[in-house]
């Protein structure tokens, strides 16, 4: 499928193999202690290996430390890191030159000065990756099944991925809006936080494509 589309979240074979059969550029392990969808780096490293030459393989943190990156890098070789805390520009720019691989800068938003804001990534960003901003309260800066306003990204020409609350029920009406080059997706994919659903997985990759025909 033209646009690409991000798994997240995966903690199985079963799911991951549903994403990998369902055309998913990308699939993403999240390194979060406090996230449901958390695991070792030593069996995302296991995982990641059925996605070797089908699709990029993403770890996911929130303001690691480099002890911790340096860990995830070793134990599975990422094609992609996404930082997903409140890293600066500094720091986005640090970890590329520390590992050598590109790095997505994921960014909440609410409102156009939010997006704005990812201004002060370009050109250090390989990525960015606009998800609604987290609820009051809540310990996750993603994954909390929140969309946002998907409007205030019209006109944002730079490469992205849409995240936030899509499901295989609204994602045809993101792509009819916004036309993302990416979409990451992953409690709308969930029986329960943290358990995915191979069938919502299908039916996800399965709306992109019927969509984008």
């Amino acid at each position: 499928m033209s646009t690409d589309v991000k798994i997240c979240g995966l903690k199985t074979a079963e799911a991951l193999d549903a994403a990998l059969s369902g055309g998913a550029s990308h699939v993403g392990f999240i390194f979060f202690a406090k996230s449901p969808r958390n695991i070792a780096p030593e069996e995302a490293g296991r995982l990641r290996r059925a996605a070797l030459g089908r699709a990029a393989a993403v770890a996911v943190t929130v303001d690691a430390d480099d002890a911790l990156l340096d860990t995830i890098v070793a134990a599975m070789a990422p094609d992609m890191l996404q930082l997903h805390g409140k890293e600066s520009p500094t720091r986005v720019a640090a970890v590329k030159t520390r590992y050598g691989l590109p790095v997505m800068k994921a960014l909440p938003v609410s409102e156009a000065a939010d997006v704005a804001a990812a201004e002060t990534f370009r050109g250090i960003a390989d990525r960015m990756l606009f998800d609604a901003r987290p609820p009051r309260g809540a310990e996750l800066p993603g994954g909390n099944g929140v969309p946002f306003d998907w409007r205030i990204l019209d006109g944002f020409r730079r490469d992205y991925f849409l995240s936030g609350g899509l499901t295989p029920d609204n994602v045809g009406a993101a792509i009819r809006l916004l036309d993302p080059p990416g979409l990451d997706v992953s409690s709308g994919v969930e029986s329960s936080p943290g358990v995915k659903d191979s069938g919502l997985i299908a039916a996800f990759l399965a709306a992109v494509r019927a969509t984008k025909r």
